[in-house]
């Protein structure tokens, strides 16, 4: 028998809405039309051009025989056709996917033929490697050239149509329609594929929204923020932050291409108030020449992930007067789902113990419903001791659909109601979780777990090392021993393989303590993620 509350009470059109960050750029435009939107050198829009761009870019798809339900592709640098996709794309129906764009033609084309796109965006620096792309496809898509007017090389378009050609094809008042089905996909994003084929992660519009509203809430987002866009937004969609700049009606500063110097530059031309990015774009801020750095008189924060930051960089990039947010999350859970929310009690500690507890990745968003560190085969979670390591376990409405025609993978990533995320974490007494390693990335030796990134910890702290990576090196006695790549500042004397382990010898326990010491330059993805599989394999060649 159903309960009183279930009769007479249905739902309805006007009392049920599916969800969709969409309607974002809508209220944005509708109440703040001539408030700035974008900034990319000299072109300046407002919010009410944005979105007529927008309405137009979705109407010139469907009149060129895009279908709802139809993949867009897109391969642009953070420009404002960038942004303008990840409203124009869904407003069409379509759904987006972002290339990376330091792939080469081979991913490219997997990527395109998998996710069957109809049609692709094309920034005129990537024009070759998507035209050797397409070339291996047996169904060709709509080429569209993107012209950017801060792009310094040789143009020579390679599409049917330009970008702003195609927009005037479009109708500013086209009507489109948000999603019938919150459940309905709004974008496509790969996987690294570092280890097979790229994996299709699948959003859907609840999950965009939510987590959009959610960077919003961890970061105490003002209205009108001033958004600086270092962070790709190829990547997870920038993180869901173009639908949460949207719904804050702030401003996006463009950014074409990463440069510390720029980015000093920017915050203090543009008045910058928010950034993103790996811990890597933190480094060369904290790197540059004394002459190149600046003295903020406004408030700058930066939200930081990718990788677990060095308790050092966090040190440095505060000390430039620059507040740092540390979150955590991966591609099948829309970006960062965790923040180490912040206590009132911790301003009081010395600089480098704040930055300690920082380099945690600590507790769930408001929008995640559970985050938990357990074993993954029992699900039982590990004792919140700050020692035994359990895999982190996430559920909620801001975790993928799925991996797009791998219902296996899908299966396995999802097994027993949580996304297994496959990082190996330590849960504190104050429930804050802080990570140890990826479960690929664990050093076992003699029969001894050893955390790469305790051990990196302790070689960033030299004064001499900009950037350091651990991996597992094979050992006849020991199974695996710690093996360190490790890149130097610039300006520094002659630093030895033995300076850098009587260093590591002060500060971790003997077992821990790296072997071997290769200096070189370290291998990133687009992202500024450094690739370890590639270090494992030079490390079995020392």
């Amino acid at each position: 028998m159903s309960s009183i509350f279930e009769q007479g009470l249905p739902k309805t059109a006007a009392n049920h809405v599916p969800l969709s960050p969409l309607t974002f750029i809508e209220r944005s435009a509708s109440v703040y039309p001539d408030y700035p939107a974008v900034v990319h050198g000299s072109t300046r829009r407002t919010w009410g051009e944005t979105w007529a761009r927008c309405r137009k870019l979705a109407s010139a798809l469907k009149k060129r025989g895009i279908q709802p339900g139809q993949t867009v592709a897109a391969m642009l640098p953070n420009i404002p056709a960038m942004f303008e996709v990840h409203f124009g794309v869904p407003l069409a129906g379509c759904v987006l996917n972002t290339l990376n764009i330091r792939l080469d033609a081979e991913a490219i084309s997997y990527m395109l033929a998998h996710g069957e796109a109809k049609a692709i965006l094309v920034d005129p620096e990537f024009a070759d490697v998507i035209q050797e792309a397409v070339a291996k496809l047996e169904h060709k898509p709509l080429i569209i050239d993107v012209a950017d007017v801060e792009f310094l090389g040789e143009t020579q378009g390679i599409g049917e149509v330009e970008y702003e050609a195609l927009l005037n094809e479009g109708d500013a008042d086209f009507a489109y329609q948000l999603p019938n089905d919150e459940w309905d996909a709004i974008s496509l994003n790969y996987t690294s594929g570092t280890t097979g084929k790229p994996k299709g992660v699948v959003y859907h519009h609840r999950g965009a929204y939510l987590n959009a509203v959610s960077n919003s809430m961890e970061w105490a987002m003002p209205h009108h923020p001033i958004y600086l866009w270092t962070l790709p937004m190829f990547h997870c969609n920038g993180w869901c932050f173009p639908w949460t700049i949207a719904a804050n009606a702030g401003v996006n500063i463009c950014l074409r291409r990463v440069d510390p110097k720029k980015i000093m530059q920017l915050i203090a031309d543009e008045n910058v108030s928010h950034f993103s990015g790996a811990p890597i774009i933190l480094n060369g801020l904290v790197n540059l020449p004394a002459e190149d750095q600046c003295t903020f008189d406004h408030p700058v924060k930066v939200t930081t992930a990718g990788a677990a930051p060095p308790a050092s960089v966090i040190a440095g990039v505060e000390k430039l007067g620059i507040e740092v947010t540390h979150v955590y999350g991966l591609t099948e859970v829309y970006g960062p789902v965790t923040v180490c929310a912040w206590r009132e009690a911790w301003d009081e500690l010395p600089l480098e113990e704040r930055a300690k507890i920082k380099a945690r990745q600590g507790v769930r968003y408001h929008m995640l419903e559970a985050l938990c560190v357990a074993d993954p085969l029992t699900l039982v979670p590990v004792p919140k001791d700050g020692q035994t390591m359990g895999e982190i376990l996430m559920r909620g409405n801001n975790v993928m659909k799925g991996y797009l025609k791998n219902a296996e993978a899908t299966e396995q990533a999802l097994e027993g109601g949580w996304y297994h995320t496959g990082d190996l974490a330590v849960w504190h007494s104050d429930g804050y979780i802080e990570i140890k390693d990826r479960s690929k990335d664990i050093i076992i030796s003699g029969g001894e777990n050893i955390s790469t990134i305790e051990v990196e910890d302790a070689i960033y702290g030299h004064p001499a090392v900009e950037e350091a990576a651990v991996v597992a090196k094979p050992d006849e006695k020991w199974g695996e021993t710690p093996c360190a790549f490790v890149k130097l500042k610039v300006g520094y004397g002659e630093i030895t393989e033995a300076d850098i382990i009587a260093h590591c010898r002060e500060h971790l326990a003997g077992y821990k303590v790296p072997k071997t010491i290769v200096f070189s330059e370290l291998p990133k993805t687009s992202t500024g993620k450094i690739q370890k599989f590639v270090l494992r394999e030079e490390a079995k060649q020392h």
